[in-house]
């Protein structure tokens, strides 16, 4: 199953309080689950009430299939120096794995809010 992510980021980064969002599929149970982080405006914290929106956002406009098992904020989004949002960096760290080319990113730092979640062991 491929499922695009940047239909996922369209729906998600239309709520006011979504800054931007990063999809990866995480390995899990023998199958792929997805998992959103956001990044929140400033001083707003992801509740039930606002994760709910957001599932329900993407459930509407695109189909059942897209909508995350899980949905986690974070305080930043690495990115390259180049600006693009790096997936691969992120899924390598929730998984475990090394992280390439990461002297190519802007902010490494980042990396450190997706690494040992304990919502992802779950």
């Amino acid at each position: 199953m491929r499922i695009g992510t940047a239909e996922i980021h369209r729906q998600v980064e239309q709520l006011p309080e979504v800054i931007e969002s990063l999809v990866i599929g995480q390995e899990w149970q023998d199958d792929l689950r997805i998992v959103l982080f956001v990044k929140l405006r400033e001083g707003l914290d992801l509740d039930d009430a606002l994760r709910r929106r957001i599932q329900q956002q993407i459930r509407q406009n695109t189909t059942p299939r897209h909508v995350p098992a899980k949905v986690l904020q974070v305080a930043d989004i690495p990115r390259t120096k180049s600006g693009k949002i790096v997936e691969l960096a992120v899924r390598n760290v929730v998984h475990g794995w090394p992280v390439k080319n990461v002297e190519a990113l802007a902010n490494p730092e980042a990396l450190e809010f997706f690494r040992g979640r304990s919502e992802l062991q779950a």
